[in-house]
């Protein structure tokens, strides 16, 4: 793709990593057959390639953003399927988060959207606060008939369709401590607690420290740990994003120092996509890009750090697992064939769903900003899902398990709560009754 940015534009590093990136582009359009807002929608503009023809007008006009760029910037999931699909290489999760940032600082959004946004930003990276506001939607929840017939109110009552019944208590593991190997030590790692998921399901995280000490190795819960930063980083908030970032590398570069790490093990995959990339975040950050790629270079989703355990294969169970692909796992991070072998080691039957390149609909906070898109989608991937006559349906990131729960009576679970029943744990308590269809 042709551009025309001056060189006092491409002074600003921002500017020339997305012209680079623009020149990369050859309007080929594979994109489009594998973006899921362009198959739901139909229109050019969302698609990649629509987005990449408003990034660039915008960009290289040095304009701020407007209603209709805004419109089609905000309906992209950023599930990176088109990263997957591109021939030519485009690094299109870049051009938005430029896009996204240069919209944050140049648009002015309608009140009630501002009020949400702020809300979210203050509320879900916290787990105390996010705790409290799962209790306080308990009481909304009547007032959701009415939320969904205000347009401006819909986020609202798509955060009421969302919340659980029931909330965990918090879990003793996601307390800063040091969790010991039963076995022979063979590593030392640290373990993101995260922000949503110890809320939504701290059991994730008790499966993974269960596991991985009954396989020797050691698992650091560090202190001072915060958000991951992807949260706000999606919508654009890169100030509030850095400082997460750097108060996460300042904690795990002290472990790193004080006792050595193999690994930074992450769970929800959303997170990790976005850890692993804090060594572009941070690299004109002459304080912090050195340790922030020592950072990234360390994080390992818990399905791509057990791979390398060679575990031992056990008989075959009877129960077939549906496997969702996270977007966040399969593009974002290309991991796509360990989720699916570890299983398969550990005794199960694992079936792929149809369309499983396209996103659930969840992608962070998209399914309180989006509701209509991402109730299509996610009635799309539980069709899907259900096709396959699974016992069970096993992902890696809680966005993806919220989200598809509310659709199907299927029991979902982390890919991790599976592995640690096989190999010595208790059997989930999701799966308690369950019969076997196979």
């Amino acid at each position: 793709m042709q551009t025309n940015f001056t060189l006092a534009q491409l002074a600003d590093p921002h500017v020339a990593e997305s012209e680079a990136i623009l020149r990369k582009c050859v309007h080929c359009g594979f994109c489009t057959a594998t973006c899921p807002t362009y198959v739901t929608l139909g229109n050019e503009l969302d698609s990649p390639r629509g987005r990449i023809y408003l990034i660039k007008d915008m960009l290289e006009n040095d304009r701020p953003a407007d209603e209709e760029v805004v419109t089609h910037i905000d309906r992209c999931l950023s599930c990176l399927a088109c990263v997957t699909t591109c021939p030519s290489g485009v690094d299109y999760m870049h051009l938005i988060d430029h896009a996204r940032a240069h919209i944050e600082e140049t648009y002015k959004r309608p009140l009630l959207d501002r009020l949400t946004r702020n809300m979210l930003a203050a509320v879900l990276p916290y787990p105390g606060r996010f705790r409290l506001a799962l209790n306080l939607a308990r009481l909304a929840r009547p007032l959701k008939g009415l939320l969904k017939r205000i347009p401006a109110l819909k986020p609202f009552a798509a955060m009421l369709d969302l919340a659980p019944r029931s909330i965990p208590a918090p879990s003793p593991f996601a307390k800063p401590g040091l969790h010991q190997p039963q076995a022979e030590r063979r590593g030392r790692v640290a373990i993101l607690t995260g922000c949503a998921q110890p809320v939504l399901d701290p059991g994730i995280n008790e499966a993974t420290i269960r596991l991985l000490t009954r396989l020797g190795v050691e698992v650091v819960v560090p202190q001072g740990e915060s958000c991951c930063g992807s949260l706000v980083h999606h919508m654009g908030r890169e100030e509030q994003a850095l400082a997460s970032v750097r108060a996460n590398v300042d904690v795990w570069m002290r472990e790193v120092e004080a006792g050595g790490l193999d690994a930074i093990i992450v769970t929800t995959s959303g997170c990790g996509t976005t850890i692993k990339d804090y060594g572009h975040k941070l690299r004109l950050d002459p304080a912090y890009a050195d340790k922030a790629a020592k950072i990234s270079a360390l994080a390992k989703d818990i399905t791509e750090y057990l791979a390398g355990l060679d575990l031992p294969a056990h008989m075959p169970r009877g129960i077939t697992v549906a496997y969702h692909s996270a977007c966040s796992l399969q593009h974002g991070q290309r991991i796509t064939m360990a989720p699916k072998q570890l299983l398969k080691t550990a005794g199960f039957t694992v079936r792929e769903p149809a369309e499983g390149h396209l996103c659930c609909g969840s992608a962070g906070t998209y399914n309180i900003m989006q509701s209509e898109i991402s109730a299509e989608l996610k009635a799309r991937k539980v069709r899907n899902l259900e096709a396959t006559k699974a016992d069970v349906i096993a992902t890696g990131n809680i966005g993806c398990i919220t989200q598809i729960a509310t659709g199907t009576g299927i029991p979902i679970l982390h890919t991790v709560e599976l592995l640690e029943w096989a190999y010595g744990g208790e059997m989930p308590a999701k799966l308690k009754g369950l019969t076997p269809t196979t």
